[in-house]
């Protein structure tokens, strides 16, 4: 029996963070953590603020996992997760204008 989707299933990840990039070290750390982030298949929402999509709590936690083997030594992180239908909500401003709200991408379509 095929499990039916449902925007209420279907997840978003948010990854924010705050590293330190004081030292050459440190700035190595922030370099290495950003690439992880994309090499998983998140992609850059804004400066230190990245986004992937998931197809329920088990990929979720997954990722979880792989985010948390991966942490820099130092520095603040934060993930944060939204389903389908919340995500579809998100209000945006770019240039003091509202923006029209985000169509889910099309890869949705593929699960």
């Amino acid at each position: 029996m095929a499990t039916q989707l449902s925007g209420y299933r279907l997840m978003w990840i948010f990854v924010m963070f705050d590293l330190p990039v004081m030292t050459r070290e440190q700035s190595r750390a922030a370099t290495k953590f950003r690439e992880f982030l994309l090499d998983e298949g998140f992609e850059k929402s804004q400066f230190s603020v990245y986004a992937r999509f998931c197809n329920g709590k088990e990929q979720f936690e997954a990722y979880m996992r792989r985010i948390e083997s991966h942490l820099p030594e130092k520095g603040d992180i934060h993930i944060l997760s939204f389903t389908d239908r919340q995500y579809e909500n998100i209000v945006r401003f770019s240039g003091q204008r509202r923006r029209r709200q985000r169509k889910n991408p099309d890869q949705l379509a593929l699960f």
